[in-house]
């Protein structure tokens, strides 16, 4: 079952302009089938992670192997390595799957700290995305968000956000992560 099918609001019927697929519900989301360019099945997504601090989607999460559930693998994967494929309504992720194989993932019962700057770095690494553009965790360890000409205190509840188009001027709305419109 596709995006469309968890559809409870009527926004990606036909009958509707809708806000898909530059905005699109969470909760459509999650189930949804990742592929690699060659059509091979990934994976699902399970969970989407937001970060609380910018209100970013930071990472799916997708199951991987196992059968039926059981014994299956998950990662994290940036939300910008993600992309919409709203033709065939799935999403694209430029991996092979031996090589996802290898990826850092985890057991469903032992999550990382995914707030852990040397954890979102080392995930990044991995799929080839910036670790510095949005939608990356701004939280870094010690739970201080870094911010232009110094930290704030821990969990002090601040948004600031230093990194470029935080300000929400980005009108080109091709340059949403995840998403290969306009």
């Amino acid at each position: 079952m596709g995006y469309s099918e968890r559809d409870k609001y009527g926004m990606y019927s036909s009958n509707s302009a809708g806000p898909g697929p530059a905005l699109m519900g969470a909760d459509t989301l999650l189930g949804e089938k990742i592929v690699n360019e060659y059509g091979i099945e990934l994976g699902d997504i399970k969970e989407i992670m937001l970060d609380m601090q910018t209100g970013q989607v930071a990472y799916a999460v997708l199951a991987f192997g196992g059968f039926m559930g059981m014994g299956e693998k998950l990662f994290a994967v940036p939300w910008q390595a993600l992309h919409l494929d709203t033709a065939n309504k799935r999403f694209l992720l430029n991996v092979d799957k031996d090589r996802l194989k290898t990826a850092p993932g985890f057991d469903k019962d032992a999550w990382p700290d995914m707030a852990d700057m040397q954890w979102a770095n080392s995930i990044h690494a991995f799929y080839g995305t910036d670790p510095n553009r949005p939608g990356a965790p701004t939280r870094a360890p010690g739970g201080v968000t870094p911010a232009a000409g110094g930290d704030l205190a821990p969990d002090s509840g601040s948004s600031l956000d230093p990194r470029a188009g935080n300000q929400g001027g980005d009108t080109d709305i091709s340059r949403i992560r995840g998403s290969n419109i306009g």
